[in-house]
């Protein structure tokens, strides 16, 4: 079993990797592995074509690492985002990652384990943890939780460490990731996942 997590932070071994870092160590220990693939600013925003959507093929038209890693979320078992808070928001790069995977995947990531973290200096954080969870929640993912919501305080790298609440909300959520996932994969084949449908979209300007 496998777990993907994408890391909105241009810093490398920053708070955010290392926030990842703490669920790792729950996921490893039930067997599950974590690929985390660093986003940073390295990614351009999505061009309004609607080429993934006409086309079928669940990738987008701009050719670059986004459709690698549109497969590696298709194929993985959970996925997880992280993000710095930025002006109270998704850093600028994660959100042109995700506004390009999720309306390429699809229903391709229907009922995958899905859970969302960030880290931030003082403010933002709930805001910024709701945003990545609308991508999740459009997606018909099953959301993993902790027991507080998953936003921990640390400005320098290395200063969520002491943020001890925040650390323990990380580990319970790495537990929780992996117990959902188990859960899911041991309920294939017995109990099957709910019938989904496409949407109606309906425009409020006619």
């Amino acid at each position: 079993m496998k777990v993907v997590a994408f890391n909105g932070s241009p810093r490398k071994g920053g708070n955010t990797e290392q926030c990842l870092k703490i669920v790792e160590k729950e996921l490893n220990a039930q067997g599950i592995e974590l690929e985390i693939i660093q986003v940073g600013n390295q990614v351009k925003g999505c061009c309004a074509c609607y080429y993934c959507l006409n086309s079928g093929s669940g990738h987008c038209a701009q050719k670059d690492q986004v459709n690698e890693w549109i497969d590696k979320m298709v194929e993985a078992d959970g996925v997880i985002l992280a993000s710095p808070v930025y002006y109270g928001g998704i850093a600028g790069g994660m959100k042109c990652f995700l506004d390009r995977a999720f309306l390429a995947a699809g229903s391709k990531l229907h009922h995958k384990v899905g859970a969302a973290l960030v880290t931030l200096r003082r403010s933002g954080g709930l805001e910024t943890y709701q945003q990545l969870n609308a991508y999740l929640n459009t997606m018909e993912m099953v959301i993993a939780t902790s027991d507080y919501w998953q936003a921990v305080h640390g400005e320098k790298p290395g200063e969520i460490q002491q943020d001890t609440e925040g650390v323990e909300v990380m580990a319970k959520l790495g537990r929780n990731i992996a117990w959902l996932v188990r859960l899911i994969e041991n309920g294939k084949g017995t109990v099957d996942a709910p019938e989904t449908h496409p949407r109606t979209m309906t425009n409020f300007i006619r």
